[in-house]
């Protein structure tokens, strides 16, 4: 075997001819070539780096070797040639061969090229003569090698650059070593530059700059270095560095994509602190189409594009520089403007400064770089396992919002946002620990001070977890930021309408549930956006405003309540000091002249408000809340005593109090004395007249009327007034003894006296140890039979006894006449009157945590004392008092939670109680809520999950746990339908291909599972994920849609195959895999269906070298067209057309005849792209195809674009990219295509980029304004640009609006699900009914409508049979039968009545519905 030495002197010979008497004819040639090359190649003297850079990634590395690349320069002058200063490059690689040796001493014979498969990433064979631009003479000591080379021809053979010298000395290795550093071992190869005198400035400059980053797509260098060899440091004057790049983890990997973080880390040489960056990389690999593959590239069949994504400041030596943008494995010099790196197999410009932006194949990769960045980020967004919605935002950074200076980069920048808009991958506030992801459209954002508000209500308390319940998702807190702007805009997401506002007030509590600081702040709040924003708004019909009501209880009012023409006057104190005595003396005066007063604690609240001002000026000004001082109060109190006694009399004493507290002066005193009614002993108030002495008045009466006193007096048959007042002992035993001696005599006590006694608040009773009078009908007479359930402190309701010790034991003489009158003594009475209150304070939305736990308490004692409870819990058993996570329930309607239904509660919105309300003291008392009808353990209660399922939006990227109680529900249920139909089109089964919907999955089959994995075009359901046990369910799978039997696998792998065939897209690996398949299935059960053996056999796809030999037979038969037409100027003839009109023409989408074939030129640019239908093969043709136009349009080739539109309207169905079905809208759009009748007219409905369904134009719909038709027409808006509406109109007939039969079958699915209808829904449904009312649209709906909404709830409307529901007439036998029956009775209207919904129309239009039912 020869030497090195042996070898480099046997190239010089045979190659140069050095040593023999003849001349290199070549040698001119060489030189010039290599010269001209050289100079010319790159324009900076920094490329000499990259390719030596390029040069070291793509040597080879023995295993176990870290490979690194160090750049070390020296002023020393080790090559004896005078240089100023020395580069030295040393690469622990394997070494040069015989064969790279031989490479370099040639121009275009890179021992890489064509092997890009193998990783290459140099391919010009001319990269290491890029050195002779800073160097005259290159040494290289590699292996044994040690040679050099000069750019001055050599003497022997007048070449130069190429032609290789040995090197005994100058450098020596001992040198090289010394400056290496004497205590490591020399690397492998050593490159050494002795500079030229005019290049040492340049070089050092550039490596000083070379950047961190450098290393970022490498996948074998892992270490750079940089730094200056003096005797003296402080010479230096190179910035060393040291790089190194690490990966880390892989965090997905699949067929087509993996991710990692790679963290690159920099440190300077000289003590400089280390600097580090994370980058989250992305690698997704795509197929190469046929359509952009070049001469360069024909061996590659995929793209393998990378996206790298800083977290944290980018690795920069300049802080202020962007950093390169675009890599081809190295960087170029293209800033993108975005904030994330492109890296794939560009082909580059000669000067390596930038990729060729009009290549074909470049155009390939950036066609598909959108993708790649929609699938990184939405992994980044939504697959971060345990990352808080609050950390999200960040990562939004990544979008690329500002626009490129490259007109084809700003293309890719684009599809990212059009694709991004109909993602849902924006985060909503939910207040809970679930993330939820909306469309841009779909979410709103907020004014931050309404921000700051709802963050201190949820801290106070207050639910919010309805906040995306009014009509628009909400943006998270955390994203809706200004510093977030510029990201939002370009999303598209825009503030919410101001209603938003007033339903959420509405809704949530807000005004009740804060503290009084808070309030003020909501007040604020409107005050400074009242004229701009909530003037006009419903907000004046929410009760919003705080008083203190008849009963001293905080009551709320609209501010339309206090602007109307008899308003409530709401007042303010004027001073502080005030307003206790106002708010008392008020409640005294029983709120007069609907005076009231701002609770006592919101008016101490304001006067301590920083910005008081604000709110008392909207108070007074827009609102009329008016500010009054003692003695203005009294003015207006004074005109509306209504000559009530009892208020006059009050009103004397409010005059002496105030005066006695130096209120009110004394000539206010005066005044007020003046204007004050006087009371008769009759009762009557006047302001003057006669007085006549009470006792001469009843002396009087006696002797003229024969007059008689009680007892012995006739009952009147009218209301007596003394029986609204307390009595005192003695004129109750009168009393009594009255009622005694009717019964006596037998007289029939007339109906309104027994009333008004029976009613009257007269009875002295005790309430909790403490005085009080009720009326008899609401009294008890406790006896030893049960009073020992009023000492049970449990009993939050106290039972209201009569006070015996105040009537003394005399009372129990009077049993019969007390029960006449309406006092009970029994004890289920007792219970019953219990039930009955605690109901009435529900009916309030007042029951409390303490009234629901005192109401099991008291089931619990009665059943501890042998008590029974039935009448109590019947009571109370129908009543929505129970807080559960949906809001107030029936107990039969409400279910306990624990760790049973824990799976259950992640897809199902069961109304659990609420524990954190109730605490764990509820846990206590599973007996009683049983009792009371509470669900309690989960005992395969199937049809609750089922009933209560969450909407579909929430069933995406579910664990394994979930899927499985998933099956076992669709297993259990009786009629798993709804179940079914909410999830087939959800994406929560995890897949080789991530997440997706059942009907678009398959279950793979290890006996004939190997055809699903031939192509990367199925989502194999993981069997990883689902821990081996998903074979077991198949029947559910199947009824989801999943795909599990052969037969229907192969029928889809053959319309895979067919269209992978027809997009010439079926590579080797391919068809080598499935020929394996068929030879595994070949002698089983498992038979190819009819329509897959056709496809294999029709369909052309195994490759032959026939291609070649047809490309020029086609390119002659034109050739020889030509010359007959240039001869003989005549048409073709109609038998050599006919013999023509064959599938012989290659096309994109395959061979076809002449007259289904395009022709591309410049014409169609403007609006479509070659792949976007039939066009003629360019690529298999070769460019000058174009100057047969005439030719190929003789033989019936289309090749003006005017005339194109019933053939690329025909090929609309090959085609599922998104992008380029919008591209084909737009064209047939611009000339006015119409279908004609033999047309299939069908419609895309894009699911994605890439997914969808064409749709017959019948199920279309152009808007859908109250979104209600989203699961049963499709709403060509939400996917298509304005100016296509108008042709889907026009061309396909689409309808504009959902019409009359549409709505009627909405309705029909309503009632057929079960749905619970939301405010909105019903609202909008009956307004558009009553918006096209007429003769025709009633009938239609008495016919096809079974069922009429009912209200359930706040915002809850069910759909009951029309023959079980009344139309109220008289409103208040509707609140009788109401409160009497548990069931919902009467037919839903809105309250108040809304302008486009007036309760009359709305209720006659019910009337026609249901025919006359009234109540």
């Amino acid at each position: 075997m020869e030497t090195p030495r042996q070898h480099i002197e046997e190239i010089r010979r045979k190659k140069f001819f050095i040593g023999l008497d003849e001349e290199n004819p070549l040698a001119p040639d060489l030189y010039q070539a290599v010269n001209y090359l050289s100079a010319e190649l790159y324009t900076k003297d920094s490329h000499f780096l990259m390719e030596i850079i390029q040069n070291a990634e793509d040597n080879e590395y023995l295993e176990g070797v870290a490979p690194s690349l160090e750049f070390v320069i020296t002023s020393r002058d080790i090559t004896a040639t005078g240089a100023e200063a020395t580069l030295l490059v040393f690469n622990n690689e394997r070494g040069f061969s015989a064969k790279n040796i031989e490479s370099i001493c040639s121009v275009g014979r890179s021992t890489k090229k064509g092997n890009r498969k193998r990783g290459y990433i140099g391919e010009k064979g001319i990269g290491f003569k890029s050195v002779f631009l800073i160097t005259a003479q290159p040494y290289i000591f590699s292996n044994g090698y040690q040679i050099r080379f000069n750019e001055e021809p050599c003497k022997h053979c007048n070449l130069g650059y190429i032609v290789p010298e040995w090197v005994d000395e100058n450098p020596s290795l001992s040198i090289i070593k010394q400056i290496y550093g004497s205590g490591n071992t020399l690397p492998t190869t050593t490159i050494v530059l002795p500079l030229k005198y005019d290049k040492v400035s340049p070089v050092k400059q550039q490596l000083s700059s070379i950047q961190p980053e450098v290393l970022l797509f490498l996948s074998k260098i892992k270490r750079l270095s940089v730094k200056e060899d003096n005797e003296d440091p402080r010479l230096n004057t190179v910035n060393s560095i040291s790089i190194s790049s690490e990966i880390n983890f892989v965090t997905r990997k699949n067929i087509d994509a993996e991710s990692y973080l790679l963290h690159l880390s920099a440190d300077k040489a000289c003590g400089g602190a280390e600097r580090e960056c994370g980058y989250h990389m992305w690698r997704q690999r795509f197929p190469v189409r046929q359509e952009n593959k070049v001469d360069r590239r024909m061996e590659v069949e995929e793209w393998v594009i990378t996206l790298a994504f800083p977290f944290g400041q980018r690795l920069r030596r300049e802080t202020n520089s962007p950093g390169p943008g675009v890599y081809a494995f190295l960087p170029t010099e293209m800033v993108t403007n975005f904030p994330f790196i492109i890296q794939a197999d560009f082909l580059l410009a000669s000067s390596r400064e930038a990729i060729l932006l009009d290549n074909k194949w470049n155009q390939g990769i950036l066609n598909c770089v959108p993708s790649t960045f929609i699938n990184a980020f939405i992994s980044l967004v939504k697959s971060t396992e345990g990352a808080s919605v609050s950390s999200l935002p960040p990562m939004f950074g990544f979008l690329p919002v500002n626009s490129s200076s490259y007109p084809q980069l700003n293309a890719v920048r684009e599809t990212i946002k059009a694709t991004l808009v109909g993602e849902n991958i924006v985060p909503c506030e939910s207040y809970m620990e679930q993330k939820f992801f909306h469309k841009p459209c779909e979410v709103g954002r907020l004014m931050p001070a309404f921000w700051r508000i709802l963050d201190k209500a949820r801290k106070q308390g207050v639910s919010l977890q309805n906040i995306s319940s009014h009509g628009r998702y909400v943006l998270s807190s955390s994203f809706d930021k200004e510093k977030y702007n510029h990201i939002l805009n370009f999303l598209g997401v825009e503030p919410v309408d101001d209603e938003w506002y007033t339903k959420c007030i509405r809704s949530s509590n807000l005004v009740l549930g804060v503290s009084e600081d808070l309030y003020l702040e909501l007040l604020l709040f409107l005050a400074e956006n009242w004229s701009s924003r909530f003037q006009k708004t419903n907000i004046k019909k929410i009760s919003l405003l705080k008083y203190v009501g008849l009963h001293d209880d905080v009551s709320l009012c609209t501010i339309n309540e206090v602007l109307q023409l008899n308003p409530k006057s709401l007042r303010l104190s004027c001073y502080y000091h005030h307003i206790s005595w106002l708010i008392d003396w008020n409640k005294e005066f029983r709120c007069a002249g609907d005076f009231f007063f701002l609770p006592r604690s919101t008016q101490e609240a304001i006067e301590s408000y920083p910005k008081s001002k604000t709110i008392l000026e909207w108070l007074s000004g827009q609102v009329k809340v008016e500010s009054v001082t003692v003695y203005k109060y009294a003015v207006l109190l004074s005109d509306s005593l209504n000559s009530d006694r009892k208020l006059v009399i009050a009103y004397v004493h409010f005059l002496y109090h105030s005066l006695s507290k130096y209120y009110l002066s004394d000539g206010e005193v005066d005044d007020l004395c003046g204007i004050m009614p006087l009371v008769d002993n009759y009762g009557r108030a006047t302001l003057q007249g006669v007085f006549t002495p009470a006792k001469e008045l009843i002396k009087f009466l006696k002797k003229h009327l024969n007059a008689f006193d009680i007892p012995n007096l006739s009952p009147p048959n009218a209301v007596l007034p003394t029986m609204s007042a307390p009595l005192t002992k003695q004129n109750t035993f009168l009393l009594l003894d009255w009622i005694r001696n009717l019964k006596q005599q037998g007289v029939q006590m007339p109906s309104k006296f027994l009333t008004c006694i029976k009613e009257g608040n007269w009875l002295r009773i005790s309430l909790n140890d403490s005085p009080g009078y009720r009326p008899p009908s609401q009294s008890f007479l406790s006896s030893l039979s049960w009073g020992s359930l009023r000492q049970n402190g449990s009993v939050l309701v106290d039972i209201p006894i009569i006070d015996q010790g105040f009537y003394g034991f005399e009372i129990n003489g009077y049993k019969e006449e007390l029960r006449t009158i309406g006092v009970m003594f029994e004890y289920g009475e007792a219970c019953e009157f219990i039930g009955n209150h605690l109901m009435s304070l529900a009916a309030a939305s007042t029951l409390t945590k303490d009234n629901v736990l005192s109401i099991l308490n008291l089931i619990k004692f009665l059943r501890e004392k042998l008590l029974s409870p039935v009448k109590f819990i019947t009571s109370i058993k129908d009543g929505r008092w129970l807080r559960t996570s949906r809001g107030d329930r029936r107990p039969a309607e409400s279910v306990l939670f624990d760790q049973e239904w824990r799976v259950a509660k992640k897809i199902s919105d069961i109304p659990f109680i609420d524990q954190d309300y109730y605490g764990e003291e509820i846990l206590c008392f599973k007996t009683e809520l049983q009792l009371l009808g509470v669900v309690v353990g989960f005992n395969q209660k199937y049809e609750i999950v089922a009933y209560y399922l969450k909407s579909s939006a929430c069933f995406t990227s579910m664990n394994a746990e979930v899927v499985f109680f998933i099956l076992e529900c669709i297993r259990h249920l009786t009629s798993s339908d709804k179940l079914v139909r909410t999830l087939k089109d959800q994406k929560f089964l995890k897949t080789n291909m991530g997440y997706m919907s059942p009907l678009e999955s398959y279950l793979f089959d290890p006996e004939w599972g190997c055809l699903m994995r031939v192509f990367n075009s199925f989502a194999l359901v993981d069997r990883n994920f689902c821990q081996g046990r998903i074979l077991s369910y198949k029947y559910e799978l199947k009824k989801l849609g999943v795909k599990v039997d052969f037969e229907e696998a192969a029928k889809e792998f053959a319309n895979v195959f067919r269209r992978q065939a027809s997009l010439f897209s079926i590579t080797k690996d391919n068809v080598l895999s499935f020929l394996a398949c068929c030879r595994k299935l070949k002698d089983t059960r498992f038979k190819f269906p009819s329509e897959l053996k056709h496809c294999i056999r029709e369909v052309k796809w195994l490759r032959t070298r026939l291609a070649a030999i047809l490309q020029q037979m086609y390119i002659q038969l034109l050739e020889c067209i030509r010359n007959i037409q240039q001869e003989q100027n005549a048409p073709i003839p109609d038998d050599f057309r006919i013999k023509v009109d064959k599938k012989w023409l290659k096309t994109n989408a395959g061979f076809r005849p002449p007259n289904k074939c395009l022709l591309f030129d410049s014409n169609w640019d403007s609006s479509l792209q070659r792949e976007d239908g039939p066009f003629i093969d360019e690529e298999f043709y070769g460019s000058n195809i174009k100057s047969y136009k005439k030719e190929l349009s003789a033989l019936g080739v289309i090749v003006d674009d005017k005339n194109g539109c019933p053939l690329l309207a025909s090929h609309l169905d090959f085609h599922s990219n998104f992008t380029t079905i919008v591209r084909i809208y737009n064209y047939l759009n611009k000339f006015n295509w119409v279908p004609d009748n033999g047309y299939r007219r069908n419609i895309w409905i894009p699911d994605g980029s890439y997914n969808g369904k064409w749709v017959s134009p019948g199920e279309c719909v152009l808007h859908d304004k109250h979104d209600l038709f989203g699961m049963q027409l499709n709403v060509l808006e939400k996917h298509y640009e304005k100016k296509l509406l108008s042709f889907f109109s026009i061309a396909f007939e689409v309808k504009s609006n959902p019409s009359v039969d549409d709505y009627c079958k909405l309705w029909r699915v309503w009632e057929e699900s079960g749905h619970r209808l939301r405010h909105t829904e019903c609202c909008a449904f009956w307004e558009y009914v009553i918006k096209h009312r007429s003769s025709e649209t009633r009938k239609i709906l008495a016919e096809k409508l079974l069922k009429l909404p009912v209200c359930s709830g706040p915002d809850e409307i069910l759909l009951s049979d029309k023959c079980d529901v009344f139309i109220a007439d008289d409103l208040q036998l509707k609140d009788l039968f109401e409160q009497s029956s548990s069931q919902p009775l009467f037919v839903w209207y809105p309250q108040p009545s809304l302008p486009s919904l007036p309760r009359i129309e709305l209720l006659e239009i019910y009337n026609k519905i249901r025919g006359p039912n009234y109540l």
